[in-house]
């Protein structure tokens, strides 16, 4: 089985001289869900960006491919990369919707990618793209939302409205960057579950950016943990214990990822069926 995403000696300087990213090689298989984890700074963030075709490494000989097809090589992107781009769904941390437009009408932009430029300009969606996206919501718990304005709804609630927009948008790989950073607990499983169950039950690709070992080694078979730019580990989420933890990042371990106790002998919940993520009540 070939890798559905590839990343061979990749680095990236920016102008200033600091280097984010030092020679970084993975592979991905389709169907994973793979956590990175890091202190900040430490690459993650620049990392997915590079995936996503959002910013260009250095000219080294770096390469990413995704699904098969070349993202970026030797610091260019592809001359197809919003051929690419669409078929990579993106969560930012601070969610990244259009506040002034309902929650559908964000939602529905998931299909802007695969849609000819002059609807793109318009916003011009077809009566099954609304249909599509009302679906997604119903799956996320926030179809009673749909017409609100994105800004009346809470970050739990905009970050699910996010992960619906990929929905829509049928990306085979999604990339989340720190998406529970700015969320309460509750919200934070919340999201989390939700990310698993899209995994689970749509064979998608997830990689998702952490700060929390507790929740990657939950909900992600296997972390990637950064450091200075490099990976430092790259293996199973369950082999993240405090003692490795503190050799990977010294004092730092503690502050970074929370009680070592709870790492070591984490309160492990069930990855959430289909049938226990019941979507909130659509009014009549």
């Amino acid at each position: 089985m070939k890798p559905i995403i590839r990343v061979a000696h990749l680095s990236k300087t920016f102008k200033s001289g600091c280097c984010a990213l030092n020679n970084v090689s993975f592979d991905v298989e389709p169907g994973e869900m793979v956590a990175l984890i890091g202190a900040s700074g430490s690459g993650k963030s620049t990392l997915l960006r590079h995936i996503a075709g959002l910013i260009e490494g250095d000219t080294n000989g770096g390469r990413i491919d995704v699904n098969g097809r070349c993202i970026q090589k030797d610091g260019r992107l592809d001359s197809r990369i919003r051929v690419q781009r669409a078929e990579i769904g993106f969560i930012f941390q601070q969610f990244n919707l259009i506040d002034r437009l309902s929650v559908l009408t964000n939602v529905l932009c998931g299909f802007l990618g695969r849609a000819p430029r002059w609807r793109t300009t318009f916003l011009r969606f077809t009566k099954a793209e609304r249909k599509r996206a009302m679906e997604c919501l119903q799956r996320v718990g926030i179809a009673a939302q749909a017409t609100q304005r994105a800004s009346t709804l809470s970050g739990g609630q905009q970050q699910r409205a996010a992960i619906a927009r990929t929905l829509a948008q049928g990306a085979r790989i999604v990339l989340a960057d720190e998406p529970i950073s700015s969320l309460d607990p509750a919200s934070s499983k919340n999201v989390m579950e939700h990310l698993a169950a899209i995994n689970r039950d749509d064979r998608v690709t997830v990689v998702v950016s952490l700060h929390q070992v507790d929740y990657a080694v939950r909900y992600c078979p296997r972390t990637i943990a950064l450091r200075d730019g490099e990976i430092v580990f790259d293996g199973a989420s369950s082999a993240l214990t405090p003692a490795l933890l503190s050799d990977l990042y010294g004092d730092a371990s503690i502050e970074l990822f929370g009680d070592p106790e709870e790492i070591e002998n984490p309160n492990i919940v069930p990855i959430p069926t289909k049938d226990s993520l019941q979507p909130e009540a659509v009014p009549a």
